[in-house]
């Protein structure tokens, strides 16, 4: 079976490379890739609507009991799963896309395409507070990457079809092409050039196409803009702006506080039933936070906050304007918190609607303030729904043209341009000189794996240590002889340099041939005189594994050294040397610029 299927492969190479140019190729192969993320997104939507509707009427629990039993139930499914199937750690979803660009050649494990179908409709379904585009995203990569690898597509596009994948599940789960190719951009950190920018577009209208296809004209968000913008509101609208910028630095920093307070629980299962019982309470406190939370931005946009906070504890209060105020801005609060937890006790999801829901909330919270302040001033409670989920997304994903344009495309017009700039520009100015990355990339750009829009930054990011490390240097040992050192190292050496090492390989310094010249014709120093007499400290010491490529520029700059030794946990490894690092950077430029 193999053998027949290699040859199929092999026909199906030879009449492509025969037939169709390879600009072309990547034309089809954008719209495959959209195609294909698209129906990812839809079979993630109605795998975790079907759980949703199933549990609503097959179990006769009361709603409220319930959140305390379904969180744990969906999270104990995932941990099966990932721990008997999938077997291996589960990883943030657009992370690890970033991570395969800039550190594994765009190449994603071939179980991410269907892996993120199975798990993340359970964590969702059953009461997970995250969302399904990191999800779908992750699914659609890791279908392009794998498509790429079967027709012998190269490293750099097939990191453009992981775009396209990407734009492909934005465009289908929002049918909002625009915004997609955008986020592509934004995101993943791609030169919007012709070369790119035709793949993406296609990619685009592949995935909003298989959405109209499965799903008709239905919508995530009904609601069309009927009060346009006012000057007289623009103060309101910094405001909104200044208040979404401290909201996304409080779930940024909330994001890695409640990551940071699991990792204490070794265990899985410690984890699963403390975040299980955690979702649980603020689901029975708070059900708007129960699942994606579409409902409850839609509910709002109608101007139905009874509807969306749904039945909760303080029900004999809710009449109070300022009750509902309260409770509004605890999902503001707890959207984050209940999300992250999701996250840290071993589900599945994204982060980007939940940004939405809690940046609906705050807008509503602050259209509210306004209309009740009793100062006799008015302003659209729907509006500023809207553009207080641009703030957030503008914040938290550091991605302000993503959010200005998703917010317009999927309201139907342009009518809000105006006010999504200034509140989206003004969250994102303030978050992003407070909180230099986001909860996608900060990890990768503490270990320099985060490629960036800066190309001498990126291309230092895709280059390899291993291949400028050089091994061919002759190394001494301390209690050599200058004399042995000069017959068995010098004599049959090329470089000018030679590394001091123990018995146990362990570094000891450097020696150079200008250390040793004018001793090296006294015969009367060669029994008498040993190597550690000459040996010194290195201008600055590469450590492997540890050193990002930009910082191993950076000492060269720094030591104004031509090589520097590279050591791992203290032993030597070898030297790199400034001009093969400058040749290698170099190449690898031209290949990135092509």
């Amino acid at each position: 079976m193999p053998i027949q299927r290699n040859k199929i492969l092999k026909s199906i190479y030879k009449w492509r490379y025969k037939h169709i140019s390879q600009k072309t190729f990547i034309y089809i192969l954008s719209v495959i890739v959209g195609l294909l993320a698209g129906l990812a997104s839809v079979t993630l939507k109605n795998i975790t609507y079907f759980i949703e509707a199933s549990l609503e009427k097959g179990i006769i629990f009361s709603s409220n009991q319930l959140y305390f039993i379904l969180p744990i139930i969906g999270l104990t499914l995932v941990y099966l799963y990932v721990k008997y199937i999938h077997k291996e750690k589960l990883k943030h979803a657009v992370s690890s896309i970033l991570f395969s660009l800039s550190r594994n050649k765009a190449n994603i494990d071939a179980k991410q395409m269907y892996t993120q179908l199975i798990i993340a409709p359970l964590t969702v379904g059953f009461g997970g507070s995250v969302g399904l585009l990191g999800p779908a995203v992750a699914t659609g990569a890791a279908l392009s990457s794998n498509l790429g690898k079967l027709f012998h597509i190269n490293s750099k596009t097939r990191s453009l079809l992981i775009a396209c994948a990407s734009a492909g599940a934005i465009s289908s789960i929002f049918q909002s092409p625009i915004a997609a190719i955008i986020f592509a951009v934004e995101v993943f950190s791609l030169d919007l050039t012709m070369i790119s920018m035709l793949p993406l577009l296609l990619a685009s209208i592949s995935g909003v196409l298989t959405s109209y296809f499965f799903m008709g004209n239905e919508v995530l968000f009904n609601f069309s803009i009927s009060e346009p913008f006012e000057v007289k509101d623009t103060l309101f609208y910094v405001l909104l702006g200044v208040g979404t910028a401290v909201a996304s630095i409080y779930f940024t920093k909330m994001y890695f506080g409640i990551i940071n307070l699991f990792k204490p629980l070794k265990s899985p299962k410690y984890r699963l039933l403390v975040g299980g019982l955690a979702i649980g309470i603020m689901l029975y406190m708070i059900p708007p936070l129960y699942g994606e939370g579409f409902s409850f931005i839609n509910d709002l946009l109608i101007g139905d906050h009874i509807k969306a906070l749904g039945k909760t504890p303080f029900d004999a209060y809710i009449a109070n304007i300022w009750v509902v105020i309260a409770l509004l801005f605890g999902i503001t609060i707890f959207k984050a918190v209940a999300m992250t937890t999701t996250l840290a006790a071993g589900g599945a999801g994204g982060i980007f609607i939940p940004t939405m829901v809690m940046g609906s909330a705050l807008g509503n919270v602050v259209a509210k303030l306004i209309n009740n302040s009793g100062l006799g001033f008015s302003v659209s409670e729907s509006n500023f729904t809207l553009i207080g989920m641009a703030g957030l997304i503008a914040g938290v994903q550091h991605a302000p043209l993503t959010a200005i344009f998703l917010i317009a495309e999927i309201t139907g017009g342009y009518a809000l341009f105006v006010p999504l700039m200034i509140t989206a520009s003004i969250s994102y100015i303030i978050t992003k000189n407070t909180v230099d990355y986001t909860i996608y990339t900060r990890e990768l750009a503490e270990s320099g794996d985060l490629l960036t829009h800066n190309k001498d930054q990126a291309v230092l990011t895709l280059m390899d240590l291993d291949t400028v490390i050089e091994t061919n240097f002759k190394i001494v040992n301390p209690e050599m002889t200058l004399g042995e050192m000069l017959h068995d190292s010098v004599a049959k050496s090329t470089r000018n340099i030679f590394p001091v090492v123990d018995a146990n390989h362990m570094f000891l310094g450097i020696i150079l041939l200008d250390d040793i010249r004018e001793f090296m014709f006294d015969t009367k120093l060669y029994n008498t005189t040993k190597v550690e007499t000459f040996t010194h400290k290195a201008p600055d010491h590469i450590y492997y594994g540890l050193d990002s490529m930009q910082i191993v520029m950076q000492k060269f700059q720094d030591s104004g050294a031509w090589n520097l030794p590279v050591v791992k946990n203290g032993k030597y490894m070898g030297f790199v040397s400034k001009s093969k690092l400058l040749t290698a950077y170099r190449r690898e430029l031209i290949k990135f610029t092509k």
